[in-house]
């Protein structure tokens, strides 16, 4: 990898982060509880988008794979109509993107419309822009129209919100300093204050699948709907642990059981 190649990878994610840190406060209190001041080593990073052709899956995996990054997985969540796909770079110090991508025709026509009307709105040109993704939302979308995309899914509508931005973020539990396992990561969380996602258990995966996930639950966050301005659910904070493979290395992959509940972290209450 060139020195410049690492440079903009290491950009875009300083980018990535900011932005996330903007409508997550809850994040830089979780770094410096965990990494005492120290910077923490990211696993990965997770994307939501529409499968619609202007900004599907393969349009956000562009941006990563000019930067060298290589598709290595796929996953199917069949409850919730999403489909995903997982990517690596050779440094495997940088963050892996898990981007996943809403099926709009399994929805009801009201609510298909209104997805149809966001993504129309976006510049086609804007897509392929170094700032996507991190760029937000390119629409104004009622409350009454999140509200209806809500009551069918929670992913349609926390994305018609806070559009095109890191969904989370993920402290590798493998390489922190102060912590050997995840357990005692989320000990110390809760015992900062914080609420973990409980759904399917606090710890998500074990030894036997490789992976063990938990995460916060997201933060509350005002966003200003076209109608009226409310608090919302808006990203959370994941924490990975992974375990070595035969060969010694970790694995790298991702469990879609696990996945699945985690997908609920930002469910509104």
């Amino acid at each position: 990898m060139s020195i410049d190649n690492s440079t903009k990878v290491k950009a875009l994610f300083d980018h990535i982060w900011q932005n996330y840190l903007e409508v997550t406060p809850s994040a830089h209190q979780l770094h410096q509880l965990l990494g005492s001041g120290n910077d923490l080593i990211n696993d990965h990073v997770a994307y939501r988008t529409f499968n619609s052709e202007k900004v599907n899956l393969s349009k956000l995996a562009q941006h990563l794979i000019n930067l060298g990054y290589k598709e290595c997985g796929e996953y199917h969540f069949d409850s919730k109509n999403l489909y995903a796909k997982h990517f690596e770079h050779s440094d495997s110090l940088l963050p892996k993107v898990f981007i996943s991508e809403l099926l709009v025709e399994k929805f009801s026509t009201k609510v298909q419309n209104i997805i149809h009307r966001l993504v129309d709105n976006i510049d086609a040109m804007a897509v392929t822009q170094d700032d996507f993704l991190y760029s937000g939302t390119h629409w104004k979308i009622s409350h009454a129209d999140y509200q209806t995309l809500l009551a069918e899914s929670e992913y349609a509508a926390w994305l018609s919100a806070w559009g095109y931005r890191a969904n989370h973020f993920t402290v590798s539990v493998n390489h922190l300093e102060s912590f050997d396992n995840i357990f005692t990561v989320n000990k110390a969380v809760k015992a900062g204050g914080f609420s973990l996602n409980s759904a399917g258990g606090e710890v998500k995966g074990d030894k036997t699948v490789m992976l063990e996930q938990s995460s916060t639950l997201a933060d509350k966050i005002e966003v200003n709907f076209s109608d009226k301005t409310v608090v919302i659910p808006s990203c959370f904070y994941e924490f990975a642990q992974r375990y070595p493979l035969k060969t010694g290395e970790l694995y790298t992959g991702f469990v879609s059981a696990s996945a699945d509940k985690i997908f609920e972290s930002t469910n509104v209450a």
